[in-house]
């Protein structure tokens, strides 16, 4: 006799967690310095989400 595939009830849980990325980020400048200034202060834009680099669970909640 076959018994017929009961599937487990899913719930919901939620995590915090930190991810760190390398992403390349562009810039119209004039010279280096103006470049690496430009992008010290965030006048810019990125190019490529880049690659996930490391993830850390910060806080798990298995109540939601």
């Amino acid at each position: 006799m076959r018994m017929a595939h009961v599937e487990k009830k899913r719930k919901m849980f939620q995590a915090t967690m930190l991810v760190t990325r390398l992403e390349e980020w562009c810039v119209e400048a004039s010279s280096p310095d103006e470049a690496r200034e430009l992008l010290a202060s965030g006048n810019a834009h990125r190019c490529h989400v880049g690659d996930c680099l490391h993830v850390e669970v910060e806080r798990f909640d298995a109540e939601v």
